[in-house]
């Protein structure tokens, strides 16, 4: 039987992969990183070994995500910088505990702790008001905010504006996409855009947001988003999370969740 060695791909080939993804010259990242176009040459094609602080620079002028950063440095023969933890490691405890604080202040609105898939982390108990009526299946950790969003058993057809809130949603996954090279992003984008086509002619939000229009029990509830992440976060695995909260884009739904109305 034959063994077919796996080799982990040059640290130099991994570079010029991002740089072409950024859509940079070797003149353009060699201005930005402060380098010269020659070593620039020279650690991409193999010719010269770059220190831990030159990936890094690199990596940083290339906007690399943390967990990418580190398959460089390991690329280049050096020790990962950027951890590998998982939620619950004691390493992050206050910052989680922190992060799960700002969930339970946004009561009585609708907030999320999300990671880079859309998986949900955790939420307050104003999440459970979108949700009621959800198909069973999309509740069983972990939850996927897409996918509950946007399939037909879960908030879909209690969207009043879904073309529009889906191509929102699809946006941000594409987006998000674009930056990582996550595939897994990518399915979610074209999983995402297949339960609900968008089309390229759906007219601009009449006010000032994109608000959520949600039906419950007879109501209109009108949300608009914001999304927050660490930015100092120097760990991999906070830095793919990100928070978003929901807040009331009109009186009525603010009158709604205030008074326990809906």
């Amino acid at each position: 039987m034959t063994v077919i060695a796996q080799t982990r791909p040059e640290v130099g080939t991994l570079l010029r992969t991002w740089r072409e993804r950024r859509r940079l010259s070797q003149l353009e990242l060699s201005s930005r990183a402060q380098v010269s176009t020659r070593h620039l040459s020279y650690v991409e094609t193999g010719r010269s070994r770059p220190t831990p602080e030159m990936i890094d620079r690199l990596a940083d002028s290339l906007d690399v995500p943390l967990r990418s950063r580190d398959e460089l440095l390991l690329a280049g023969g050096y020790a990962p910088r950027h951890g590998n933890r998982g939620l619950e490691d004691s390493d992050l405890g206050v910052v989680m505990d922190g992060l799960r604080h700002l969930l339970d202040a946004h009561l009585p609105h609708p907030a999320l702790l999300l990671d880079q898939h859309w998986d949900v982390v955790d939420a307050n108990a104003a999440t459970d008001l979108p949700l009621a009526g959800c198909a069973p299946e999309l509740l069983e950790p972990p939850v996927n905010a897409i996918r509950v969003s946007l399939h037909p058993g879960g908030l879909a057809p209690r969207i009043r504006n879904l073309s529009q809130w889906a191509a929102h949603l699809v946006h941000q996954v594409r987006a998000r996409a674009e930056v990582t090279h996550d595939p897994a992003l990518t399915d979610l984008a074209e999983e995402a855009a297949a339960y609900v086509p968008v089309d390229p002619r759906i007219p601009a939000p009449a006010g000032p947001v994109l608000a959520l229009e949600l039906e419950h029990e007879g109501a209109l509830l009108r949300f608009f988003s914001i999304s927050a992440r660490l930015e100092t976060a120097t760990d991999a695995t906070l830095d793919e999370l990100h928070l978003e909260t929901f807040l009331p884009a009109d009186r009525t739904t603010q009158q709604a969740l205030s008074g326990g109305q809906a």
